[in-house]
């Protein structure tokens, strides 16, 4: 399903739902950054996704780096909370979601990355100083950016 992402656009349609998600940064040994390239806005991003019932949060964290990466994770921290209503996303169904995300700091535990041809069309490690290069929406720069931020103290909470 397609999809576009709104950010403070006097222009976007107004959110008609709200579905809390995930995203999770995983560095490796290197300090690079886990990135997919999603196939539905043809952005990097991190990986992530809807929250399912009957899930802790932490398991969806878990299950979503999976699903997109092929890595298994555990989670270290949340690295903030991200529900700035003037970030909507509209898809091709009618739905205008409002942001609702938890970003989460994941360890790397095993697996090699790879894409899952569904969501996304590429995986890879990005070094900090590439991110500049990349398509990324501001939304998930800003996720990238306080998880990198070593004198951050708490969470964000947005």
């Amino acid at each position: 399903m397609a999809r576009i992402d709104y950010f403070d656009d006097p222009e976007a349609p107004a959110a008609n739902s709200v579905v809390p998600s995930v995203t999770a940064v995983v560095r490796d040994d290197k300090g690079r950054v886990l990135l997919i390239h999603k196939i539905d806005n043809d952005l990097w991003a991190l990986p992530g996704g809807g929250h399912d019932v009957g899930e802790r949060i932490t398991d969806t964290v878990v299950r979503e780096v999976r699903e997109e990466t092929g890595l298994n994770v555990e989670v270290v921290r949340l690295v903030g909370t991200y529900t700035d209503p003037r970030h909507v996303m509209a898809y091709d169904d009618g739905e205008v979601r409002q942001q609702f995300s938890l970003c989460f700091e994941g360890r790397w535990v095993y697996g090699e990355p790879r894409e899952d041809g569904t969501e996304t069309k590429a995986v890879r490690w990005v070094s900090p100083d590439e991110l500049d290069v990349l398509n990324i929406h501001p939304s998930m720069r800003l996720r990238i950016d306080h998880a990198l931020d070593e004198t951050r103290t708490g969470p964000y909470l947005g």
